[in-house]
């Protein structure tokens, strides 16, 4: 689906009030503890049965299937912490904080950077200017931002399609680094608290790493670790929203229409489900962003029925045609970019 600018309308502020009595009285905003408190057990007892068998297979290029396998930990850990910033665990702020920094620490990400960032995204998804995950330096999600690029970027730009899932590689690398400039600057509720999470990560994972493994693999085990967390988390989060319509200031959707227009759903089983940590139901977490993760695929049928009856428009995919979409909206914002290269070439 392209990009396209949408033109102001008049607030309908009733229709998500109606559609909210009818979520909350189906029970979908209510807290489900022990679900999480099974899901979060399970993960914390698998992540350190992992280790365990990281140390017993011991100096072995098998360890870059562990790393693998760890890449999909780190992401599934993270997938907690964002529930938590969302407060969708427990209702008060202080339970959630705890599970978000324990979380966070886990796979060295700093909990309060990262819901800032995420908060301001959730209040502005896909807003040309205030929505933090349409700034990436070497990527134009519009083709203003293309043109406004130069030098480096501007090439990266006009080769972002093909260019994207490579860049991946680099996200974890980009959480991490991004968390520490955040706690160094000593931004935060509680800077050093996440201060000595970071460092305690950062030390007992290359100790861990180099006492059970050579230099040379153990350096292996950390990019090959690093690069697929990256790939996995990109890939969590890209479908959601690029290729999805963007917002010029000044617009005046309504809540309901802004959160629906500009999220795209990804279909599938309950394997969709865990893969993506119910981020594959992106219209009803931005609708309702408190709602539990185990309501999120009942509330999806309410949402759907209820943008149909409205003439909502309600984007859904299966999850390899979401990269297509998202693969094609970049090329198609960088062509102009192309176009003037062959053009002062010719």
């Amino acid at each position: 689906m392209a990009s396209v600018t949408l033109s102001p309308r008049r607030s309908r502020g009733d229709d998500f009030a109606a559609l909210s009595r009818e979520v909350r009285h189906a029970g979908l905003l209510d807290r489900r503890r022990v679900n999480y408190l099974v899901r979060i057990i399970l993960n914390l007892a698998v992540f350190a049965a992992g280790w365990a068998a990281f140390v017993v297979i011991g100096d072995s290029w098998w360890q870059l299937f562990t790393a693998a396998f760890f890449a999909v930990m780190f992401t599934q850990l993270a997938f907690i912490g964002h529930d938590a910033g969302h407060k969708q665990i427990f209702r008060g702020r202080r339970g959630n904080d705890a599970v978000g920094y324990l979380h966070g620490g886990l796979v060295g990400i700093s909990y309060d950077w990262w819901v800032g960032k995420h908060t301001r995204h959730h209040a502005n998804p896909n807003h040309e200017d205030d929505d933090p995950d349409l700034h990436i330096p070497v990527l134009a999600f519009t083709r203003d931002q293309g043109r406004s690029k130069r030098g480096f970027p501007r090439w990266m730009a006009k080769h972002q399609a093909g260019l994207f899932f490579p860049l991946l590689l680099l996200e974890g690398l980009n959480l991490h680094w991004s968390s520490i400039k955040h706690v160094w600057r000593g931004d935060g509720r509680a800077h050093r608290l996440e201060a000595g999470l970071l460092i305690a990560h950062l030390v007992a994972y290359l100790t861990v790493v180099f006492t059970v493994l050579s230099p040379l693999t153990g350096s292996a085990f950390i990019v090959v670790h690093q690069c697929l967390w990256g790939v996995y988390m990109g890939c969590c989060f890209a479908p959601n929203h690029k290729g999805m319509p963007t917002l010029p200031p000044g617009h005046r959707l309504d809540y309901l229409r802004k959160q629906v227009l500009t999220s795209r759903n990804v279909s599938g089983g309950r394997w969709v489900d865990f893969v993506l940590g119910g981020l594959n139901y992106q219209i009803e977490h931005h609708l309702f962003p408190t709602m539990p993760r185990p309501n999120l695929r009942r509330a999806q049928t309410i949402v759907q029925g209820f943008c149909d009856r409205h003439g909502i428009d309600y984007a859904q995919c299966g999850l390899l045609r979401s990269y297509g979409y998202v693969l094609r909206h970049l090329r198609t914002v960088s062509a102009p970019l192309r176009h003037d290269t062959e053009a002062r070439t010719t």
